[in-house]
């Protein structure tokens, strides 16, 4: 039996994180957790692209863009909602899960989901803390074995 689970080595991978601007004051962390995160995998700042984006509803276009461009092996994608007294944050949030699996499944770049959708900003806040807990670092290495699967169901194919 053979098992592919995404756990060998991530070297020579190139990474790009799309990240939302708006509720920068999370989404700063996350990109600064997911970057901690790929550098302790051992993926190399030169290796690493940041895409700053808007918002949150921008992000799956960029992924998609920066997935067509053929110069990433996956794409982490990060941003910050936090629901208010409308019923804006659900179709956003559905917006953004939607359109990042049909950017993944179209290009066949795997795309991580480092959007978090929370109360309010202290719950997003404790999910963006230094280390291996926050959200954007658990997206990075989600991207990194998503990346690893994908190159060892396809070993010829290279981005």
């Amino acid at each position: 039996m053979h098992i592919i689970d995404g756990t060998t080595p991530a070297s020579g991978l190139r990474l790009a994180l799309v990240v939302s601007k708006y509720n920068d004051f999370v989404t700063d962390r996350l990109q600064a957790g997911a970057v901690a995160g790929l550098h302790h995998a051992g993926i190399p700042a030169e290796r690493i692209v940041v895409v700053r984006v808007p918002g949150a509803f921008e992000i799956p276009t960029a992924a998609r863009q920066t997935a067509l461009s053929g110069r990433f092996d996956a794409v982490v994608c990060l941003g910050c909602l936090i629901k208010g007294a409308t019923p804006h944050f659900d179709f956003i949030a559905a917006a953004v899960a939607h359109g990042l699996v049909s950017a993944a499944a179209e290009t066949g770049v795997p795309m991580t989901f480092g959007v978090l959708t929370t109360n309010s900003a202290e719950e997003a806040l404790e999910r963006a803390v230094d280390g291996p807990s926050n959200k954007g670092w658990e997206a990075a290495i989600a991207a990194l074995e998503m990346a690893t699967v994908a190159r060892a169901l396809h070993p010829g194919a290279s981005r």
